[in-house]
């Protein structure tokens, strides 16, 4: 443990690595945490202290507001084998510059899947193939801060050059906290129609149209979801997921992977872990959920290494382009 946390974060990550080894797992994959340059951070923690549109109104404390290093330090500590760098653009010009800081971030932090980010604008193509190119591997979009359409055509060809790559899109295009103008299934349903192959992750499992999403989940075999803040009593007040819509989800349990919004959350990181265990899902979907999936999807190993391309499940699982992604250069 790394002696510059203090005793308190010491018990917790204590904690939540009972949780996982409890769970005979090597620890988990969260692929929905969020890092990006300190004054970006600032400003968003100001704004969720602020109650602004996307708290809906709703006090929403920080709980993690450590300095970078301590934070990604904790998350390693919790038994973050890897976990991602989620951040996003709110106007045009602004990806090239994020995605230059994610690829350093990733470099000099060990654990650190590297995140890239895109936004409709002239040249969007291009700025995600060079993102690809420089070994992302894991894309973020977020349809609401952005306030953008996915199906804008400015973006057509970013979403099919991540297609080909076989590169995941974490994607915020749920109505919660609060509906954007081009938030909901309807928008992304169009992306999806238009590139079926496309590996989206649907953060916080679509909230609060939950089962709209499980619907595109069915339809489209390369879809996933991620249960980012899903469960936690704070999101059961604002939008109870429908019991019963658990069935689904256990029927998807390959395909729902553990996200948790660290350090933008307003409860202790083992609440959203222990929101799952209490669905009674069961150890198996735990086990998927909170490492397995990702882990083939990533192609990870046991420690959080590993390349994409190395072969994941022996399906061609493996984001960044790996076989799924040669496939589909064939075949398009």
């Amino acid at each position: 443990m790394n002696r510059h946390l203090t005793e308190s974060a010491r018990a917790e990550a204590a904690d939540v690595r009972r949780f996982w080894k409890g769970l005979g797992l090597p620890g988990l994959v969260d692929v929905h945490t969020h890092f990006m340059p300190e004054r970006v951070l600032r400003k968003v923690w100001a704004y969720f202290d602020a109650l602004g549109s996307l708290t809906g109104g709703i006090e929403w404390p920080i709980t993690y507001r450590q300095e970078e290093g301590e934070r990604a330090e904790l998350l390693r500590e919790f038994g973050a084998v890897a976990f991602t760098a989620m951040l996003y653009p709110h106007k045009p010009g602004m990806a090239r510059w994020l995605n230059g800081w994610a690829a350093d971030f990733a470099r000099r932090t060990p654990g650190c899947l590297h995140t890239s980010t895109l936004f409709p604008e002239p040249g969007a193509e291009g700025l995600v193939g060079e993102a690809v190119a420089a070994g992302a591997r894991v894309f973020k979009a977020h349809v609401q801060v952005g306030a953008y359409d996915p199906a804008d055509p400015l973006l057509d060809g970013a979403w099919g050059v991540l297609a080909e790559a076989g590169v995941p899109v974490v994607i915020h295009c749920g109505s919660g906290p609060a509906p954007g103008k081009y938030t909901g299934p309807g928008p992304i349903a169009r992306v999806l129609a238009r590139h079926p192959r496309l590996r989206l992750i649907v953060a916080h499992l679509g909230m609060p149209e939950y089962e709209d999403f499980l619907d595109l989940a069915e339809r489209y075999p390369q879809v996933r979801l991620d249960t980012t803040m899903a469960f936690t009593d704070f999101a059961e007040r604002m939008a109870p997921f429908p019991r019963r819509a658990l069935p689904r989800l256990a029927g998807l349990g390959d395909r729902i992977l553990l996200g948790t919004d660290f350090p933008n959350i307003p409860y202790p990181y083992l609440h959203q872990l222990e929101a799952l265990e209490r669905l009674g899902l069961g150890s198996a979907w735990l086990r998927a959920v909170c490492h397995d999936n990702a882990a083939r999807l990533f192609g990870l190993r046991g420690d959080g290494s590993g390349r994409g391309d190395e072969g994941g499940d022996g399906s061609g699982e493996g984001g960044g382009g790996g076989a799924v992604g040669r496939r589909e250069r064939r075949g398009r």
